[in-house]
């Protein structure tokens, strides 16, 4: 048996408000841990809580895209307005991305930019300098490389401490440079000042945001160093012949015991 986590899941029970979902379930995915012959783990929060709790054999496998699949655009985003852009869920659109674009709204409106909210489930508007496009699977790649950046907040809370930082990835891959909060992974995805900057105060946000949005060369440049970081450390091309090799592994020990 193999587990794979990318999101901190033992927190919906071990953290839950109800007592009796804590209690009885608290130790339900540290006993699958436990008794998996591997388990793979996108960020180092996740790899401690495999070992703390018992697992045989712990790897890090971080969240990957296809190469094939997220390309750089070819079409230039020159002469239109220049767009700040985000992709996620109505949940965490309501948890960190609404609030983001609120504290940003001004520089939205002196450096005349936009703000694209890509998300399943959202519903569609224009308002004032938001966009909010619904996401579909055969879109999402073709929204993002309408993107001119990348946005990634996140509270620091212990679920958000084992997120993989997958939208990072996937705006990287489309030579978008980011901005995002420094929790978890996301301090070991962004090299600050090299592919996007890590900003933790409304100011430091502001700060970033602005210097990118007037700033078309240093965009690119950022974009670039952010896709090869992703063909060197986070794509299936690199990944998948691990993976295999450490299924191809774990099956031979169990064969062996």
């Amino acid at each position: 048996m193999v587990a794979d986590y990318d999101d901190a899941v033992f927190h919906r029970y071990d953290l839950h408000s109800r007592r009796a979902v804590n209690w009885a379930l608290s130790e339900k995915i540290d006993r699958v841990m436990r008794y998996s012959d591997l388990v793979t783990a996108g960020n180092s929060y996740l790899l401690e809580r495999a070992r703390s709790a018992g697992a045989k054999h712990v790897e890090f496998v971080p969240t990957v895209v296809d190469l094939n699949a997220y390309q750089v655009s070819i079409q230039p985003n020159a002469g239109k307005r220049p767009t700040v852009g985000w992709v996620g869920t109505p949940e965490t659109w309501a948890a960190f991305g609404a609030d983001l674009h609120a504290r940003l709204i001004n520089t939205l409106h002196d450096q005349n930019a936009r703000f694209k909210a890509l998300g399943g489930g959202l519903n569609c508007c224009t308002n004032g300098t938001l966009d909010v496009v619904p996401w579909t699977e055969q879109s999402e790649v073709a929204e993002i490389q309408s993107m001119d950046i990348g946005v990634m907040p996140l509270s620091d809370t212990p679920w958000s401490r084992g997120k993989c930082g997958y939208k990072l990835i996937q705006y990287l891959a489309c030579g978008l440079p980011v901005v995002a909060s420094p929790v978890g992974v996301n301090a070991n995805i962004v090299e600050h000042g090299v592919n996007g900057f890590l900003a933790t105060t409304e100011q430091e946000w502001n700060e970033a945001i602005t210097t990118l949005l007037r700033d078309p060369d240093l965009r690119h440049r950022m974009g670039q160093a952010g896709r090869r970081k992703v063909e060197e450390r986070y794509s299936l091309q690199v990944w998948g012949p691990r993976v295999a090799n450490l299924f191809r592994n774990t099956v031979d020990l169990r064969r062996a015991l």
